[in-house]
């Protein structure tokens, strides 16, 4: 996937790529030592997550911004991209021409997302977004919601602590702070409502 980036971007006669990185920790000590216009960041990365990345690079290099890409569907988390500070999100599957766009628009000091999640963020602003349709997934933090993503696709704590680099028993945490947020009884209800939202989503 970087490599079709990649090519994507150096294709372009002003746009170059200088560095990539497997993982959030890598791109933390490349980022110490050399300053992009940009970064590109996935949601999914070895150890921290994109989002958890997103927020150290502003955290210790504030002056870079980033463009979120991701194989998960804006309505899940381009509002959360946005909130860590992040100045787009796009997903994998646009063509090469909305990558370019997407990049230019993040490099012109604006911020990039499809008119739909756009729409919805600004009538969220306005206030004119009843409370009703706050869901309570809202309030999980973002690594409790890559938890609970994980449950909506049928994996067990251990599969899930191997995905997301963590304990079982920090899933084990995971879980009960979820079930509380949503105001479920036990881990199959968790389970079976992790399920559902997935798939009515």
């Amino acid at each position: 996937m970087r490599e079709g980036i990649t090519q994507i971007i150096n294709n372009q006669n002003d746009l170059f790529v200088i560095a990539e990185a497997e993982s959030g920790q890598e791109a933390l000590k490349i980022l110490s030592k050399i300053k992009p216009d940009l970064a590109i960041v996935d949601i999914s990365l070895k150890g921290m997550n994109g989002l958890e990345l997103t927020k150290e690079i502003n955290r210790n290099f504030s002056n870079i911004p980033i463009l979120i890409l991701s194989m998960h569907p804006e309505k899940f988390y381009a509002e959360r991209a946005i909130k860590a500070g992040a100045m787009g999100y796009l997903q994998k599957h646009e063509p090469s021409s909305t990558v370019v766009e997407a990049i230019r628009k993040v490099l012109s000091g604006k911020i990039y997302l499809s008119a739909e999640i756009s729409e919805k963020m600004l009538i969220q602003l306005s206030g004119n977004l009843s409370k009703t349709t706050q869901s309570h997934i809202e309030k999980l933090s973002d690594r409790e919601f890559e938890a609970f993503r994980l449950i909506g696709k049928g994996l067990k704590p251990h599969q899930i602590a191997d995905e997301l680099f963590v304990s079982v028993k920090t899933i084990e945490t995971y879980y009960s702070r979820i079930k509380k947020k949503i105001n479920l009884k036990n881990a199959s209800e968790l389970r079976q409502f992790a399920i559902n939202f997935f798939r009515d989503h």
